[in-house]
């Protein structure tokens, strides 16, 4: 049985490892995406402060289609390079973005939303989907948080088929 255990938020390199163990053990012996995806969404609304939005968008047809998720409801198709998440599909990157209102072409979902990171994921060379992170903060975000849910990205994609 998987338990919980609160983070230190501190410091982000033992929060970002302790993070990850967590979700390796989360996410160990179960191969569906679906479901790894819905626990990691939890995972990170659950244990990342300042957070409104957690969750995934994978690519269906040509577009993002919105996956698992924590937070208000959400824009439910993305085109590649619009806002955000199509553009981190479109330059096959991360995006860090201290404040969405000065992204050229931000989709608001939710409009207490002001900083976002997405980070795609990546299997054989083809982009599958993003992990989508919001927070009614400016600049919540920084260079450690991408490198931490990079290793999310990593640890997801490997657990799940």
């Amino acid at each position: 049985m998987f338990e919980l255990k609160v983070a230190d938020a501190a410091d982000k390199a033992t929060f970002y490892d302790d993070l990850t163990s967590q979700l390796t053990g989360l996410l160990e012996g179960e191969r569906d995406p679906i479901a790894n995806a819905a626990n990691t969404s939890a995972l990170l609304f659950q244990l990342m402060p300042r957070l409104n939005w957690a969750g995934f968008y994978f690519m269906r047809d040509g577009e993002l289609v919105l996956g698992p998720f924590q937070g208000r409801p959400a824009c439910v198709r993305i085109a590649v390079g619009r806002g955000v998440c199509g553009t981190a599909v479109e330059r096959r990157q991360s995006m860090l973005v201290e404040d969405v209102h000065a992204f050229p072409g931000h989709i608001a979902c939710d409009a207490a939303s002001r900083s976002e990171l997405v980070v795609p994921l990546i299997r054989n060379g083809k982009v599958i989907g993003v992990i989508d992170l919001d927070s009614p903060d400016l600049a919540r975000f920084d260079e450690d948080d991408r490198a931490g849910i990079e290793r999310f990205a990593a640890i997801y994609l490997s657990a799940s088929d």
